[in-house]
């Protein structure tokens, strides 16, 4: 887990570095050129599987908390990507599904509070 949190570290620090006569869109990583979106899939996809490996090592696979904490990947990455002076038209389509990850999460907030207050919501 630590070496899957270093990795990530390691990354987040890459997508933030800026290179001397390179396209500020692209870091160098071992030689070759990469997309700050390549890097942010990679790191989404190695925190999305760190999650999911201490979920079942844990044995306790709660829909709830991974989608919380994959939200929260998710908008350290969209933070991490996003430069700063322009907003890329890719970044104007995600910031579409970060306002319904953030309805979603608003959603599981009022449930478990609800749940702690012993009321119920009846849906259809």
């Amino acid at each position: 887990m630590v070496l899957l949190l270093l990795i990530f570290i390691n990354i987040a620090w890459l997508m933030k570095q800026e290179h001397i006569g390179m396209n500020d869109n692209s870091v160098s990583i071992a030689g070759s050129l990469m997309r700050k979106e390549q890097i942010a899939i990679i790191a989404l996809a190695v925190w999305l599987t760190s999650i999911s490996i201490v979920m079942l090592l844990a044995k306790s696979a709660n829909l709830e908390i991974f989608f919380v904490l994959s939200l929260i990947g998710f908008i350290i990455i969209l933070e991490l990507i996003a430069p700063k002076y322009i907003r890329p038209g890719y970044l104007q389509y995600i910031q579409y599904i970060l306002a319904a990850g953030i309805v979603i999460f608003g959603v599981i907030v009022v449930q478990k509070v609800m749940e702690i207050l012993g009321l119920e919501i009846v849906f259809l």
